[in-house]
Protein backbone atom coordinates (compact mmCIF):
# COMPACT_ATOMS: atom_id res chain seq x y z
CA UNK A 1 0.00 0.00 0.00
CA UNK A 2 1.55 3.26 -1.08
CA UNK A 3 1.63 6.27 1.20
CA UNK A 4 0.45 9.68 0.05
CA UNK A 5 3.06 11.81 -1.67
CA UNK A 6 5.24 13.61 0.83
CA UNK A 7 4.49 11.24 3.71
CA UNK A 8 7.52 11.09 5.95
CA UNK A 9 9.43 7.88 6.27
CA UNK A 10 8.78 5.92 9.46
CA UNK A 11 10.97 7.35 12.24
CA UNK A 12 13.30 5.81 14.79
CA UNK A 13 15.06 2.97 13.11
CA UNK A 14 18.57 1.69 13.26
CA UNK A 15 19.69 0.41 9.89
CA UNK A 16 22.51 -1.62 8.56
CA UNK A 17 23.46 -0.66 5.03
CA UNK A 18 23.95 -3.47 2.59
CA UNK A 19 25.24 -2.77 -0.88
CA UNK A 20 24.27 -5.58 -3.17
CA UNK A 21 26.63 -6.06 -6.06
CA UNK A 22 25.78 -9.66 -6.97
CA UNK A 23 29.46 -10.65 -6.81
CA UNK A 24 29.22 -12.75 -3.66
CA UNK A 25 26.36 -14.89 -4.95
CA UNK A 26 25.72 -16.01 -8.50
CA UNK A 27 21.99 -16.19 -7.74
CA UNK A 28 22.01 -12.42 -7.27
CA UNK A 29 22.39 -12.00 -11.01
CA UNK A 30 22.14 -8.48 -12.34
CA UNK A 31 24.17 -5.32 -12.54
CA UNK A 32 22.68 -3.36 -9.65
CA UNK A 33 25.02 -1.78 -7.14
CA UNK A 34 21.94 -0.33 -5.47
CA UNK A 35 22.27 0.82 -1.87
CA UNK A 36 19.76 -1.00 0.32
CA UNK A 37 19.28 -0.35 4.03
CA UNK A 38 17.49 -3.14 5.86
CA UNK A 39 16.45 -3.25 9.49
CA UNK A 40 14.50 -5.95 11.26
CA UNK A 41 12.70 -4.57 14.30
CA UNK A 42 9.90 -7.15 14.17
CA UNK A 43 11.19 -9.65 16.71
CA UNK A 44 10.72 -12.36 14.07
CA UNK A 45 13.67 -13.89 12.25
CA UNK A 46 13.85 -13.01 8.57
CA UNK A 47 16.32 -13.69 5.79
CA UNK A 48 17.60 -10.15 5.33
CA UNK A 49 20.20 -11.23 2.79
CA UNK A 50 17.57 -12.88 0.58
CA UNK A 51 15.34 -9.80 0.78
CA UNK A 52 18.23 -7.55 -0.26
CA UNK A 53 19.14 -9.88 -3.12
CA UNK A 54 15.54 -9.95 -4.32
CA UNK A 55 15.24 -6.17 -4.12
CA UNK A 56 18.42 -5.80 -6.16
CA UNK A 57 17.21 -8.36 -8.68
CA UNK A 58 13.80 -6.68 -9.02
CA UNK A 59 15.35 -3.24 -9.46
CA UNK A 60 17.61 -4.65 -12.16
CA UNK A 61 14.60 -6.27 -13.89
CA UNK A 62 12.80 -2.92 -13.80
CA UNK A 63 15.88 -1.09 -15.15
CA UNK A 64 16.15 1.21 -12.14
CA UNK A 65 19.43 3.12 -11.96
CA UNK A 66 22.08 1.15 -10.04
CA UNK A 67 22.77 4.17 -7.80
CA UNK A 68 19.17 4.33 -6.55
CA UNK A 69 18.65 3.94 -2.81
CA UNK A 70 16.08 1.78 -1.02
CA UNK A 71 15.22 1.16 2.61
CA UNK A 72 13.43 -1.95 3.95
CA UNK A 73 12.06 -2.04 7.48
CA UNK A 74 10.50 -5.07 9.15
CA UNK A 75 8.25 -4.17 12.10
CA UNK A 76 5.99 -5.79 14.68
CA UNK A 77 2.19 -5.67 14.50
CA UNK A 78 1.80 -2.77 16.93
CA UNK A 79 4.18 -0.60 14.91
CA UNK A 80 2.53 -1.57 11.62
CA UNK A 81 -0.90 -0.83 13.11
CA UNK A 82 0.29 2.63 14.15
CA UNK A 83 1.67 3.35 10.65
CA UNK A 84 -1.45 1.96 8.98
CA UNK A 85 -3.72 4.18 11.07
CA UNK A 86 -1.50 7.28 10.89
CA UNK A 87 -0.85 7.24 7.14
CA UNK A 88 -3.97 5.54 5.73
CA UNK A 89 -6.55 5.99 8.46
CA UNK A 90 -7.12 2.22 8.59
CA UNK A 91 -7.20 0.22 11.85
CA UNK A 92 -5.02 -2.80 12.52
CA UNK A 93 -1.82 -4.05 10.94
CA UNK A 94 -1.34 -4.55 7.22
CA UNK A 95 1.21 -6.62 5.34
CA UNK A 96 3.22 -3.93 3.51
CA UNK A 97 3.38 -0.14 3.29
CA UNK A 98 5.43 1.90 0.84
CA UNK A 99 6.74 5.43 1.39
CA UNK A 100 7.93 6.80 -1.97
CA UNK A 101 10.55 9.55 -1.88
CA UNK A 102 11.71 10.85 -5.28
CA UNK A 103 8.85 9.27 -7.25
CA UNK A 104 11.20 7.37 -9.53
CA UNK A 105 9.63 5.43 -12.40
CA UNK A 106 10.99 2.64 -14.58
CA UNK A 107 12.41 4.19 -17.74
CA UNK A 108 10.68 3.78 -21.08
CA UNK A 109 12.55 1.99 -23.84
CA UNK A 110 15.45 4.15 -24.97
CA UNK A 111 15.38 6.32 -21.83
CA UNK A 112 18.13 6.47 -19.23
CA UNK A 113 17.02 5.41 -15.74
CA UNK A 114 16.80 8.26 -13.22
CA UNK A 115 18.98 8.37 -10.09
CA UNK A 116 17.42 9.05 -6.71
CA UNK A 117 15.86 7.76 -3.54
CA UNK A 118 13.21 5.13 -4.08
CA UNK A 119 11.88 5.31 -0.55
CA UNK A 120 10.96 2.93 2.24
CA UNK A 121 9.17 -0.40 2.25
CA UNK A 122 7.74 -1.50 5.60
CA UNK A 123 6.89 -5.19 6.01
CA UNK A 124 5.19 -6.92 8.95
CA UNK A 125 6.46 -10.51 9.24
CA UNK A 126 3.71 -11.52 11.70
CA UNK A 127 1.02 -10.59 9.16
CA UNK A 128 3.10 -12.14 6.38
CA UNK A 129 3.29 -15.47 8.22
CA UNK A 130 -0.49 -15.62 8.66
CA UNK A 131 -1.15 -14.54 5.11
CA UNK A 132 1.29 -17.03 3.58
CA UNK A 133 -0.93 -20.01 4.29
CA UNK A 134 -3.94 -18.27 2.73
CA UNK A 135 -1.86 -17.60 -0.40
CA UNK A 136 -0.45 -21.16 -0.44
CA UNK A 137 3.11 -19.87 -0.09
CA UNK A 138 5.80 -20.31 2.51
CA UNK A 139 6.35 -17.32 4.82
CA UNK A 140 9.58 -16.46 2.98
CA UNK A 141 7.83 -16.64 -0.40
CA UNK A 142 5.06 -14.38 0.89
CA UNK A 143 7.65 -11.90 2.22
CA UNK A 144 9.33 -11.91 -1.20
CA UNK A 145 6.01 -11.35 -2.96
CA UNK A 146 5.13 -8.46 -0.65
CA UNK A 147 8.58 -6.91 -1.04
CA UNK A 148 8.16 -6.79 -4.83
CA UNK A 149 4.60 -5.50 -4.38
CA UNK A 150 5.88 -2.73 -2.11
CA UNK A 151 8.69 -1.91 -4.52
CA UNK A 152 6.21 -1.50 -7.36
CA UNK A 153 4.20 0.91 -5.19
CA UNK A 154 7.38 2.97 -4.73
CA UNK A 155 7.63 3.13 -8.51
CA UNK A 156 4.11 4.45 -8.95
CA UNK A 157 2.18 1.25 -9.61
CA UNK A 158 -1.17 0.86 -7.92
CA UNK A 159 -4.19 -1.45 -7.97
CA UNK A 160 -7.11 0.96 -7.61
CA UNK A 161 -8.72 0.02 -10.94
CA UNK A 162 -9.11 -3.44 -12.48
CA UNK A 163 -6.62 -2.49 -15.22
CA UNK A 164 -4.06 -1.20 -12.73
CA UNK A 165 -4.60 -4.28 -10.56
CA UNK A 166 -3.97 -6.62 -13.48
CA UNK A 167 -0.83 -4.72 -14.50
CA UNK A 168 0.66 -4.50 -11.00
CA UNK A 169 -0.06 -8.05 -9.91
CA UNK A 170 1.01 -9.40 -13.29
CA UNK A 171 4.35 -7.61 -12.98
CA UNK A 172 4.76 -8.79 -9.39
CA UNK A 173 4.13 -12.38 -10.50
CA UNK A 174 6.58 -12.02 -13.41
CA UNK A 175 9.41 -10.68 -11.23
CA UNK A 176 8.86 -13.19 -8.42
CA UNK A 177 8.73 -16.05 -10.94
CA UNK A 178 11.95 -14.90 -12.64
CA UNK A 179 13.60 -14.62 -9.21
CA UNK A 180 12.52 -18.13 -8.21
CA UNK A 181 13.74 -19.64 -11.49
CA UNK A 182 17.25 -18.21 -11.28
CA UNK A 183 17.86 -18.78 -7.54
CA UNK A 184 20.35 -21.38 -6.51
CA UNK A 185 20.29 -20.89 -2.73
CA UNK A 186 16.83 -22.24 -1.92
CA UNK A 187 14.43 -24.70 -3.52
CA UNK A 188 10.94 -23.41 -4.24
CA UNK A 189 8.49 -23.81 -1.36
CA UNK A 190 10.99 -23.31 1.45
Amino acid sequence: MSMPRGSPAPPGRQSVQVVSDGKDDPSARGSSDVSIDISNESGIEADNVALVRLASFALDQLRIHPLAELSILLVDEDTMSAYHEKYLGEPGPTDVLSFPMDELRPPADGEEPPVGLLGDIVLCPAVTERQAQEQQRSPSEEAEYLLVHGLLHLLGYDHATPEDHAEMFGLTDKIVSAWAQQRTDRPRGS
